[in-house]
């Protein structure tokens, strides 16, 4: 069987939550979407349920998808709805709802809705993706109590620089929301994992972890609380064939890298089909036999290529961590000119195999 995998540590995934929830002093709602950003949704739910405050996912697929596996705690739909008969699967199914433009405020309201449902309401605050304009939040946010269909209303907006914590931007947000929320009695949802760990002053009754929860630092700098992550996700795999090489010969799809000496080389199963980046360069991290070493060359579809020149110790069949405990993948994900958020996402082919139940 092909050695590579991923492995899920269920016990650290909860150690990041109450570490989320123990620096924010908020409730938390645990982001989940895109498949738990390559760990497995359903698995991480079920880890998570008997202490989450509830969950956040993309789209009602998603959220499906978790009630089918038996997942009863809240779930917000961070996109809320794209067609006005996605409601009555609201309702059924007790989902939580951002609403995002006017044209899903005018469906409910026109919508036959028995049950009043949960509505996180959203404000452009200056990322201008999606959100209401500052202009029609209050109207907005009367209109919705108006139709009598809705039991609550959570005040929310999305930063979109708080990882860079020497811009101001985020603060400059925040005044656009106090602004807008002037006179509101609503519960307030501000902060993702990089305003949770580095904007603590910003208020937020309900935080949103996203890849805090997988154990990936969103700061290019080190910060004291995300040393406090655990990484959740071990990517391994195993040395497949070992090559001798004189100085002098290429390595790999187009000769990116060329022996400068006389080297020892090892195969690894593992390549851009299992989501490890195609574009990590000659010199990205990796742990071969418990020691670091470097990639070579350029990753192919199923295989990549280590340095095994100072590990004698390693040959056929010994253990390669590509990302983990040892091997960050935000350090990976760096040299790659990406972020944590795509590898994990991206990870596919690979079995997951889960610890920590």
């Amino acid at each position: 069987m092909r050695p590579a995998r991923a492995l899920i540590d269920l016990q650290a995934l909860r150690h990041n939550y109450r570490l989320a929830r123990e620096v924010a002093g908020a409730r938390a709602l645990a982001v989940i979407k895109a498949d738990a950003y390559g760990h497995g949704a359903v698995s991480c739910a079920q880890a998570l349920e008997a202490e989450a405050d509830g969950f956040a996912v993309a789209c009602i697929e998603e959220a499906l998808e978790l009630r089918a596996a038996g997942i009863r705690g809240p779930i917000l739909l961070l996109e809320g709805f794209f067609e006005a008969d996605e409601l009555p699967l609201i309702v059924e199914h007790d989902l939580w709802c951002v609403v995002h433009s006017l044209w899903q405020l005018e469906a409910i309201e026109r919508a036959a809705i028995a049950t009043p449902i949960t509505v996180w309401l959203k404000l452009d605050t200056g990322m201008h993706r999606v959100g209401l304009h500052p202009d029609d939040y209050q109207a907005a946010y009367r209109r919705l109590l108006a139709t009598g269909k809705v039991a609550k209303i959570v005040l929310m907006s999305h930063f979109a620089r708080a990882d860079e914590l020497d811009c101001q931007r985020s603060e400059e947000q925040v005044a656009v929301f106090e602004a807008a929320r002037q006179g509101l009695a609503a519960e307030v949802s501000l902060r993702n994992s990089p305003a949770l760990l580095g904007w603590p002053r910003i208020p937020s009754d309900w935080v949103r972890p996203g890849i805090l929860l997988y154990g990936a630092t969103p700061f290019d700098a080190e910060h004291p609380v995300a040393a406090r992550m655990q990484p959740v996700m071990t990517l391994e795999s195993k040395i497949i064939s070992v090559r001798e090489l004189p100085a002098g010969e290429p390595v790999g799809y187009g000769a990116r890298f060329i022996t400068p000496k006389p080297m020892r080389l090892g195969v690894v199963a593992m390549g851009y089909a299992d989501g490890y980046p195609r574009h990590a360069p000659t010199g990205t991290p990796v742990l071969v036999a418990g020691q670091r070493s470097q990639l070579l060359g350029r990753v192919s579809m199923d295989m990549l290529c280590v340095d095994l020149t100072d590990i004698p110790q390693a040959g056929l069949g010994s253990p390669v961590e590509l990302w983990g405990r040892n091997i960050l993948a935000s350090d990976v994900a760096t040299r790659a000119e990406t972020i944590p958020y795509q590898i994990f996402c991206n990870l596919r082919r690979v079995p997951r195999l889960y610890t920590g139940q």
